[in-house]
Parts: structure tokens; C-alpha cells; sequence
């Protein structure tokens, strides 16, 4: 006898069912990456705002995810989840404009200097270039915590840097041209100061937090958060570089 087609309330609750499933099994990956993402944020942010989004990120996930295309479930996730974040905290915009405009004016001062140097900008050119001392510099780089940066900044989706998520065969010149990017971020990565490196893989790849990264390299928290923030503007000044001379092409 042929099974008979399920009425649409017993589908609806066998996805409700699956969905209390995925949030119940991975809302710990929400919670991780809430509390990684608040350590670097004013104390205004509260972290159960950065998990609520987080929880929407985690459920948009387990609605799109398809293993067929070949990334696993935690990957997708994560990136749905910290996205979830970043736009909650973008849509209520609590970061100075000040803050955001001496962030620019910081990456264009180093793409100034590493073009006319070739090589990497020091905290005292930067400082020079800026009309300021050193300790305002690093004041600036303690500040830049309030800017997220995501690779939206960049012209593009960190999802889209990852192969198997999403589909871009209709798209030639656009797959194009993330294969060239996501190379040149390689190579921008590589290329920068030792200990700005280490700080970036440790907290991007090994997830660390600041004062865990603080302990492996010998400095304290603070420092950590310059070193990242100011990571953050030499790949920016590298990359807007890149996409200039990509424009230009």
C-alpha cells in the first residue's frame, strides 16, 4: 500500500523538530564565538545580545545547509553565526564615527608609507605621517576594537571565499576574481610583520583570546589588541591596493 503524502502541519513539525535539534546541539559553538567576538567590544555590548543574533545565524544555517556542496555543517554554521553578529552590531552602529574615520585615515597613512618604502610601515613612521605621537597612535589602535572587521570591507562574503558553499558557475568573472583575491589575501597575510601574523592565525584560525595570545607571545592583552588592530590596517591598505590596481586592469 503507497505511503500516504504527509500533511503540511506534520512537515512543519518535523522541521520544527530538527531545527530544536541543531540549536540544542550546537548552541555552545554560538555561545564560543559570542564570547570571542565580545572581548574585543565596549562593555555597552552585552554578549547575550551577540548570542540572540547568533542563535538566528545558527537556525538560517540549519535551514540552507546542503552537504552536498561539500563544507562541513560547523564550518557553515560559523560563518552564518559570526555574520548573524556583525550585523546586529552594524545595524545599531555604536561605534564612533570618529573611531571608524581615524581607522581610514590609519590605513591610508601605511599604504602611503609601504609604497614609498616598500616595505613594512613602523609605529613611528605611522605615528609621523598621522601628525602624532606614538602614544596617540597606540591610543588609536586600542580604539580601532570598535570597528568589526569582516571581509565585507574588502568587496566580499567571507562565505564566498570558502569552495563548496555556494554556486558561482553562472558567474565566471566573479569566481574569477574571488580565486585572485583570495590569493592575494594569502600572500598579504604572509607577507606581514612576524609577530602581527601570529597574532591574526592565533585568533582567527586557533580562535584564541587576547589573553591567551598574550601568554604565547609575551605581551600583555593590550599590546595584542594593538597588534591586531593594527594587522587589521595593513591588510586593509594592502588589499584596497590590490582592488585599485585590479580596477585598473
Amino acid at each position: 500500500m503507497a505511503e500516504l503524502p504527509k500533511k503540511p502541519d506534520e512537515v512543519y513539525r518535523e522541521i520544527a523538530v530538527d531545527m530544536d535539534a541543531v540549536v540544542v546541539e550546537h548552541a555552545s559553538l554560538v555561545k564560543r564565538i559570542a564570547y570571542h567576538l565580545k572581548a574585543r567590544l565596549p562593555d555597552s555590548v552585552q554578549v547575550d545580545d551577540l548570542i540572540q543574533a547568533g542563535m538566528i545565524g545558527l537556525i538560517e544555517a540549519g535551514r540552507k545547509y546542503d552537504a552536498g556542496q561539500g563544507a562541513r555543517f560547523e564550518t557553515y554554521a560559523g560563518i552564518r553565526i559570526r555574520g548573524s553578529m556583525l550585523d546586529e552590531l552594524r545595524k545599531n552602529d555604536w561605534a564612533p564615527k570618529s573611531v571608524h574615520r581615524k581607522s581610514r585615515e590609519l590605513a591610508d597613512a601605511i599604504k602611503l608609507i609601504e609604497g614609498r618604502t616598500g616595505r613594512d610601515a613602523r609605529d613611528q613612521e605611522i605615528a609621523a605621517e598621522l601628525g602624532i605621537n606614538v602614544d596617540e597612535y597606540h591610543r588609536i589602535l586600542q580604539d580601532g576594537n570598535a570597528c568589526i572587521v569582516s571581509m565585507e570591507q574588502y568587496g566580499i562574503d567571507k562565505e564566498e571565499l570558502l569552495p563548496g558553499l555556494i554556486d558561482h558557475h553562472s558567474n565566471p568573472e566573479l569566481q574569477l576574481y574571488q580565486s585572485r583575491f583570495r590569493e592575494h589575501l594569502k600572500k598579504a597575510i604572509a607577507g606581514l610583520p612576524e609577530r602581527e601574523r601570529i597574532v591574526i592565525s592565533l585568533y582567527y584560525e586557533s580562535e584564541m583570546n587576547l589573553r591567551e595570545i598574550g601568554s604565547i607571545i609575551g605581551v600583555t592583552e593590550s599590546r595584542v589588541s594593538q597588534l591586531l588592530n593594527q594587522a587589521h590596517a595593513r591588510l586593509s591598505a594592502r588589499l584596497s591596493a590590490w582592488q585599485k590596481d585590479k580596477s585598473q586592469d
